[in-house]
């Protein structure tokens, strides 16, 4: 396993208790993907130490070589399926744990397929509802998109957003809202099923050309030796190292009792800011146009209230912003290795 992954992967090790999925089969969709690689990571590392857990890791495009890695060293069940194609969903395997993860989490990609979008998050969170073992669990991955609209900052679990099903991102937005749906649906019928509305996850795990601005401004700091921005980037988020993500994502999955939780860090800037934290590490200039051109759709400002977690699970320490920045920076010149200028 890639050092940076398995360290990352330890320390998810460290905070939860993987015992409590012996003689388990766990199935995590969207596996090659950047919470996926840390779930993936973290369930085989749990497996190595004593866990006694049958894993089949689902995915739809080519396995990157770091995902690779892991399944070499681990006996992983590969499973390529497109989730968005329903005639696929019957070939399902049965399970006792699910998470949920795959889907277009990029906004250029999500914007892009729509309906595959909407598949992903309807049509196949229940069919993997439906291979569900009886007693077993299920967590799905959901958005603070669901937010979009609400003005109100930070954002509860009770909050929801003001968007219509003619809102440029809609395919999400409306495709996350119906996935929790669901999962409430099937809960009323006893069945564990939980929803995390996740905020901007980074860190290590993520493709080359990634299309998500982090990952832009460190790619354009090591390639190019500057980053350019396209407008003023004035847009606030609130940023969650990915080992902390899934530190908590295991969490609610295993234990949880509510059947929504925000998930994210304490970590908030705008992007000219998070840009500018980049290229200090990179000694990278960064070039700041005064026009303000957002995103089509894109909100504002995306901070949530994680206390109904923490009521819960009890405080957590978060990976800074910095340290995570480092780490996700040293991911990425593995990457861009032959280009790097930084």
């Amino acid at each position: 396993m890639n050092a940076i992954l398995q360290s990352d992967a330890e320390r998810v090790c460290r905070a939860v208790d993987f015992r409590r999925l012996d003689g388990a089969t766990v199935l995590i969709t969207g596996a090659t993907g950047l919470i996926g690689t840390g779930l993936l990571a973290s369930l085989c590392l749990a497996r190595r130490s004593g866990a006694t857990v049958r894993i089949i890791a689902q995915h739809r495009s080519e396995v990157p070589d770091q995902v690779a890695r892991i399944v070499s060293e681990h006996d992983v069940r590969l499973l390529r399926m497109d989730l968005s194609d329903p005639a696929s969903l019957t070939l399902l395997p049965a399970c006792d744990i699910a998470l949920h993860c795959a889907g277009y989490a990029q906004p250029a990609l999500f914007t892009a397929e729509p309906v595959a979008t909407i598949h992903v998050n309807t049509t196949a969170t229940d069919a993997i509802l439906r291979a569900l073992a009886r007693g077993g669990r299920f967590l799905f991955l959901s958005s603070t998109e669901v937010y979009s609209g609400q003005p109100k900052s930070p954002l509860l679990e009770d909050d929801i957003g003001t968007t219509n099903p003619l809102h440029p991102r809609s395919g999400y937005i409306e495709g996350k809202r119906c996935g929790e749906a669901i999962c409430n649906a099937y809960r009323q019928r006893g069945v564990s099923a939980k929803s995390a509305r996740v905020s901007v996850t980074y860190g290590p795990g993520t493709r080359g050309g990634d299309m998500r601005a982090l990952n832009m401004f460190i790619e354009k700091a090591l390639c190019t030796g500057a980053i350019r921005m396209l407008d003023a980037g004035t847009a606030i988020r609130t940023y969650c190292y990915v080992s902390d993500t899934v530190e908590m994502l295991w969490r609610i999955a295993l234990d949880g009792t509510q059947p929504v939780y925000n998930v994210g860090g304490r970590s908030s800037a705008t992007f000219a800011e998070l840009a500018h934290r980049i290229g200090a590490l990179l000694n990278a200039p960064v070039e700041v146009p005064a026009v303000d051109a957002h995103v089509s759709g894109a909100p504002a400002d995306v901070r949530i209230d994680t206390a109904r977690y923490e009521q819960e699970f009890g405080a957590k320490s978060f990976v800074s912003l910095d340290d995570g920045l480092r780490a996700t920076i040293d991911w990425q010149r593995t990457l861009y290795a032959g280009s790097s200028r930084g």
